[in-house]
């Protein structure tokens, strides 16, 4: 009996130190995490204003924020565009685009793949301001785009007037291609090299062996590489408001560019604060179908 009850002590011990330990962690997570979330969750469903009566004396008004929202036309001009610059930014240019760099660069000599390394990386540690203004210099009236065009003898383009979220997309596919390109050579390099021998013995061609092997055996890393490039791409703001300000118009507003419009130009932090919402749902969604269509188990 007194062994029992000493082991119990011990166990118990054991799990009073363990939270302890683990105390700061939840504070700071309390904090700096939950604490925000649910802040947000409440002040959605305010008045909350930075001017004005609202901003001394926040008040419940339910889901009228929301009602207004979905009675907006700009708002599902802005969920629109944020669903093209995220198919076609993040889905098919970073993702496509980062799995045939890692792809190319398997089997090449250690200098290539440092000097590819080295330029695709740069557009990826540069800030998004910055690149803003370098597309901005090369989409320009008088940038290296319509310069090209003059020595071939072609007109020049308003490119940011007449193709702005061409010009955006094309940007942020050259700021974020090297995360996925660095999570998919990581990935092609854990692929054992016997079984892509054995398959290319029994005579699978090389697209085969790229369907039926490597993506099958890469698949939990294609999934983490879609959910994290999803979710930073939905939060771009920098870039496009440096490049477009969400315009010509509202041809490039997203949904961060109508949020920030809302909250900080026309003062309405409740309302702001309920599209936040909508982008984390759409977050959320875009993550549970990637789950679901790659059938990954977590």
């Amino acid at each position: 009996m007194g062994g029992l009850i000493s082991k119990s002590g011990l166990t118990g011990n054991i799990y009073l130190r363990s939270f302890l330990f683990l105390l700061p962690s939840w504070v700071l997570l309390l904090l700096f995490f939950f604490g925000p979330i649910l802040m947000t969750f409440f002040f959605a469903f305010t008045n909350m204003s930075l001017t004005g009566v609202a901003s001394r004396n926040i008040e419940f008004v339910g889901f009228k924020n929301f009602t207004s929202m979905f009675s907006d036309p700009t708002f599902y001009t802005s969920v629109t565009n944020t669903i093209v610059f995220l198919v076609f930014s993040a889905i098919i240019g970073q993702q496509i685009l980062g799995f045939i760099l890692a792809l190319l660069m398997r089997e090449r000599s250690r200098s290539f793949r440092r000097i590819i390394g080295v330029l695709v990386l740069a557009g990826w540690v540069t800030p998004e301001i910055v690149v803003a203004f370098v597309w901005f210099a090369f989409f320009g009236d008088q940038g290296t785009a319509n310069t090209v065009l003059g020595w071939l003898g072609l007109k020049p383009v308003a490119w940011l007037h007449q193709f702005p979220m061409v010009c955006v997309i094309i940007a942020n596919i050259w700021h974020g291609t090297a995360f996925s390109m660095l999570v998919f050579q990581a990935a092609l390099g854990d692929v054992p090299k016997e079984i892509e021998e054995a398959a290319m013995i029994d005579g699978a061609t090389g697209w085969q062996r790229l369907w039926r092997v490597i993506l099958p055996m890469i698949r939990g890393s294609i999934m983490t590489n879609m959910v994290l490039i999803t979710l930073q791409t939905l939060g771009v703001f920098t870039l496009i408001y440096a490049l477009t300000g969400g315009g010509p118009g509202i041809a490039t507003e997203t949904l961060p560019i109508f949020m920030y419009h809302q909250a900080f130009v026309n003062y309405q932090l409740g309302y702001g604060t309920a599209i936040s919402l909508i982008l984390l749902l759409i977050g959320i969604i875009a993550s549970i179908l990637y789950i679901r269509l790659l059938k990954v188990k977590i």
